[in-house]
């Protein structure tokens, strides 16, 4: 623990408040154009030409061709809306646990992405990178939780959803108001985290942080460095967490290859906590949305990071000397 400077403290208040509203100001620079192009798309009936384009990919993963409108509205806004729409559709269909499961493994895996792909796009991930990965990773992983419960025939009850939406309303007025309170919900967001991670360094606990996470890191091939990103996303996510992100890759402190490491691996698995929550609500199994999602993201990048190592390598001989800095 570090010895705690009083004089030196109201100068320290007002960097980090400075500091809390830069991050915070770049979060809003990339996610406002973002909502904004959404709600237009959406307008012109964005979400059901998107649904129209899943539809067929349904059946591979064992789903009712009609819950691609669930899926679709989970790529281009929120966790929220697409169970909201689930709601509305559940009367019409009689969905397993197993069946549920697999939309939530869809929903959690490619879900925000105009968001979540700029924030993406900013650390350095292309759009492309993303939306294969997110998109591919999804159905993959969908259609292989599909094979094994239709296997041992596991999770074939009715789901029973714990959650009822409440009405909404549809007016333009109702839209801005809830989006002026969700950039409010991630100013103070940012600003806990923020002092969190503070606080945390001046105790000596972020050690233990890099010490908990280092199993993970070295499966990754990713540095130390790369620890708070992964706890932010983790936890928070890419949208609440962005800011946070986009700071940390600026910074300088983490290397390019590790901070694409990162996101992707983060874009396959983040949110761990709210979001597994919400779809369990919607009657899922959570082995398959959270563990076998976690070991899926794993996996898939671990494969990555040591393709892109190996090619690296072949490329350059002092490639791998330069990868471990």
């Amino acid at each position: 623990m570090q010895p705690l400077d009083i004089k030196a403290l109201p100068q320290q208040l007002r960097s980090h408040s400075l500091e809390i509203l830069r991050v915070y100001w770049v979060l809003v620079k990339v996610m406002l154009p973002a909502i904004l192009l959404v709600k237009l798309l959406d307008s012109f009936g964005a979400t059901q030409w998107l649904s129209w384009l899943l539809s067929p990919l349904m059946e591979l993963v064992g789903l009712p061709a009609s819950i691609g409108l669930v899926w679709a509205a989970a790529i281009l806004t929120n966790l929220y809306t697409a169970m909201v729409v689930f709601y509305e559709l559940a009367g019409g269909e009689s969905l397993s646990v197993a069946q549920v499961s697999v939309l939530g493994i869809l929903i959690l895996v490619a879900h925000s992405l105009p968001t979540e792909g700029a924030v993406a796009k900013l650390v350095g991930v292309r759009w492309r990178v993303t939306l294969m990965l997110r998109i591919g990773g999804a159905l993959t992983l969908a259609a292989l939780t599909h094979q094994i419960y239709s296997w041992g025939n596991w999770q074939q009850q009715p789901a029973i959803m714990l959650w009822q939406p409440e009405a909404q309303a549809e007016s333009l007025a109702a839209w801005a108001i809830d989006q002026l309170w969700l950039f409010a919900t991630i100013f103070l967001i940012i600003s806990a985290l923020m002092t969190l991670l503070r606080l945390l360094r001046w105790l000596g606990i972020e050690k233990l942080m890099h010490w908990l996470l280092s199993p993970l890191l070295r499966v990754l091939q990713v540095g130390r460095e790369a620890t708070h990103v992964t706890i932010i996303g983790i936890t928070l996510g890419l949208s609440f967490g962005a800011g946070l992100l986009i700071a940390e890759a600026r910074s300088g402190e983490i290397s390019r290859r590790d901070m694409i490491l990162t996101i992707c691996f983060l874009g396959l698995a983040h949110s761990l906590i709210e979001d597994t929550l919400l779809i369990l609500l919607l009657g899922a199994d959570l082995y398959s949305i959270l563990w076998g999602r976690l070991a899926f993201a794993i996996v898939v990048m671990a494969v990555i990071a040591r393709c892109w190592r190996r090619t690296s390598v072949a490329e350059s001989p002092s490639a791998e000397r330069v990868l471990d800095q």
